[in-house]
């Protein structure tokens, strides 16, 4: 395991917001949602304020107007306005960061110099994922043999059925570790050994800064849910006996079913606290996603209460890391890839 501190101190906490979630490729949620209804928004990468702008293309940028650096938006604030308007001076910028107009500042002023501070954002089937510092590697060496396992599942296709909030009293990492292992499934997870045997599958082992692995479902069973029926229609191309669960680094964790895609976005609050955004996307036909969110939804809620008392007890000043047994190795994969990232190295070998 990493050391105490890892999971508890806030000094820790503060440099992964701006080492691994402002200066990586962070999901800030679906382009869909995001540009529903509005043409620009705030939102918080690590610890960086960013605008994200729908014009011709998603777009991010610094939320500091270039005059005196006011923010442009609070937070989650947004607007459906052509132009972005900084409510302090009135400069106001295209939806590509380039200057309208910058009142009076005299006929001498060369606007061209002040763009809006473009940031990297990228499109991965429908997810937007911004680097808030500038400094992170291509988007495509980060994404490394995850894409060949995501492609066939087309989620950019599906449509988004339900969504469930989550606030954890956990570590984000801690959360991460036990989605990637099942050597606590015959303990806490009746539910989901009756569908998918939890010593079933293998993990993967290509570049990129992401773990995952992949689980069967038991003969008979056709998908993760209470009785291992469908209520859904099949994805074309895909296994339908097998289930892909995979973590991109840092945030979201993508569950590939034969019949849906399941994610869930992390977004750290405290050393003990989390946010989590659940999802689940099926084919637009799917009228009731209930089989699959009824499933889910008690086998999130067993994870969270192991996770938290797994947090209270990194919290004793009788802690010690301990060590991971065989199962456990894509959480060595994990911790390990953490543990580069805190030393400053590459996160994908």
């Amino acid at each position: 395991m990493l050391p105490r501190e890892a999971y508890t101190d806030l000094a820790v906490l503060a440099w992964e917001r701006r080492h691994f979630f402002a200066a990586s490729w962070t999901c800030v949620g679906r382009v869909d949602e995001l540009s529903d209804g509005t043409t620009h928004c705030a939102s918080t990468v690590g610890d960086i304020a960013v605008m994200l702008t729908f014009g011709d293309r998603p777009r991010a940028f610094a939320n500091t107007c270039r005059h005196r650096g006011h923010e442009l938006l609070q937070r989650g604030e947004s607007s459906d306005r052509r132009s972005v308007v900084c409510p302090y001076h009135g400069w106001s910028y295209e939806l590509d960061g380039v200057v309208k107009a910058a009142p009076r500042m005299g006929e001498a002023f060369d606007p061209a110099p002040y763009k809006l501070v473009e940031l990297p954002a990228e499109v991965w089937h429908g997810w937007l994922f911004v680097n808030a510092t500038g400094t992170a590697t291509p988007f495509s060496e980060h994404l490394g043999g995850i894409t060949e396992l995501v492609a066939p599942y087309r989620p950019e296709e599906l449509v988004l059925k339900a969504r469930h909030q989550y606030d954890v009293a956990s570590n984000w990492k801690t959360i991460v570790e036990n989605y990637h292992e099942c050597y606590h499934c015959p303990l806490i997870h009746p539910e989901l050994c009756k569908v998918s045997p939890p010593n079933s599958g293998d993990n993967w082992n290509l570049p990129g800064a992401w773990v995952g692995g992949l689980m069967d479902l038991r003969p008979g069973v056709e998908t993760m849910s209470l009785d291992g029926r469908s209520g859904g229609v099949p994805l074309p191309g895909v296994d339908p006996r097998r289930v892909n669960y995979l973590g991109l680094f840092p945030n979201l964790l993508i569950s590939l079913h034969p019949d849906y895609v399941m994610t869930h976005r992390l977004e750290p609050r405290a050393p003990g606290l989390t946010a989590i955004e659940c999802s689940w996307y099926f084919p637009a036909e799917v009228r009731d996603p209930s089989y699959a969110v009824d499933f889910w939804d008690v086998t999130n809620r067993e994870d969270w209460a192991a996770c938290e008392s797994v947090q209270r007890g990194a919290e004793s000043p009788h802690f010690r890391p301990g060590p991971l047994a065989p199962a456990e190795d894509a959480v060595y994969q994990w911790v390990t890839m953490i543990a580069r990232g805190y030393l400053g190295k590459p996160l994908s070998t």
